[in-house]
């Protein structure tokens, strides 16, 4: 519904119950009696009888009484389902168009904003969750695994690779009482109840918040970034910082057929680096020149890969056009090129 179209519902739906206090007292009294005059009306409520009949016309404009013109004015009721089945249905849209507007995040172009209701972080966790095309990594309290459940499973069918970190440890259900691989690639606990909550799809739309946010304090917020190049610190942070500080819980093995797409640079060395070593690889990489900051995009055959021990480095190789390139993840400095997105296929540079 556009928003032209949703303000005059809101505004006839707010008319139509903008009764005073005469209305509401003879409504009342006539729906309990069935039907009265004029001076019964008057009699039984504590409206001044020269108020009764515009009282009594105005509850009959909106539909919700029958005046019948005799001596005396008799003013019978209508059958309330009757008489607000207009109001129903009209309502029923219009809290349907509501919740529509109310359920879908705004996404700009570009755009970092601040939010600070729980519901409102809660509506951005789940969107993250239901658009990722091709990687989610995710930070939750076991509660939230729990709300977003029935989405991880439907990402997870539709082939997302998916890194999920669940905290407090404490909280968190044994692998043996919970299948992990149905909601995640990569499934791992941590320590520490301060852990943030973030949602990450595709490296680009993210959201960061404090458990704290989530409870009932007064003190919430929430930071969503949605194609900021800002957003790297959120991927950064978990890949770097809090991934590696969490113990396994589960692993399955990427058996997809390649190509395949990666925001996280780790996640791509692993993958090549644990395939089948018969044959080549090929890369595409859109990202940034580390010198330049221009945007640049390299194809060729995958020359070499690069990871430390903690997943805090990794880089590939890719011989480019006019040479070996070196590509390093989001914040590089050493390698030639940051990258942003990466695909890899088997037999020729995939597209993205």
């Amino acid at each position: 519904m556009a928003n032209d179209d949703l303000g005059r519902e809101l505004a006839a739906v707010g008319s139509r119950f903008d009764f005073g206090e005469y209305e509401i007292e003879a409504y009342l009294a006539i729906l309990e009696h069935g039907r009265l005059t004029a001076s019964e009306i008057a009699e039984r409520t504590d409206i001044p009888q020269p108020r009764v009949y515009d009282t009594v016309r105005s509850l009959s404009e909106n539909g919700l009484v029958e005046i019948r013109e005799s001596r005396p004015m008799e003013v019978l009721a209508v059958d309330p389902q009757e008489a607000f089945v207009n109001v129903q249905s009209t309502l029923s849209a219009l809290v349907d168009s509501l919740s529509e507007r109310y359920t879908t995040p705004a996404r700009d172009s570009e755009a970092v904003s601040l939010v600070r209701s729980r519901q409102t972080i809660l509506r951005y966790i789940e969107d993250v969750i239901t658009t990722a095309e091709y990687e989610l990594v995710l930070s939750l309290t076991p509660d939230l695994l729990g709300r977003y459940e029935a989405e991880l499973i439907e990402r997870r069918e539709a082939g997302v690779t998916t890194e999920l970190l669940l905290a407090p440890a404490v909280d968190v259900p044994e692998p043996g009482s919970y299948d992990y691989d149905r909601v995640a690639t990569a499934a791992r606990a941590r320590r520490g109840v301060t852990t943030p909550v973030v949602a990450v799809a595709d490296g680009t739309y993210s959201v960061y918040t404090v458990p704290e946010a989530l409870r009932n304090g007064e003190d919430r917020y929430g930071v969503i970034f949605n194609r900021s190049e800002l957003g790297f610190l959120i991927s950064g942070f978990m890949n770097t910082v809090v991934w590696t500080s969490a113990t396994t819980l589960s692993e399955t093995r990427d058996d997809r057929p390649f190509p395949r797409r990666y925001a996280t640079i780790r996640r791509c060395v692993r993958d090549i680096g644990d395939a089948d070593a018969d044959g080549e690889f090929y890369g595409t990489v859109e990202g940034r020149d580390v010198e330049t900051g221009k945007r640049r995009t390299v194809r060729g055959r995958v020359l070499d890969i690069s990871i430390g021990t903690n997943r805090e480095t990794a880089a590939i190789t890719i011989e480019g056009a006019d040479g070996p390139v070196d590509i390093g993840g989001q914040v590089a400095a050493l390698e030639d090129i940051e990258a942003y997105e990466i695909a890899i296929g088997r037999e020729s540079p995939p597209e993205l």
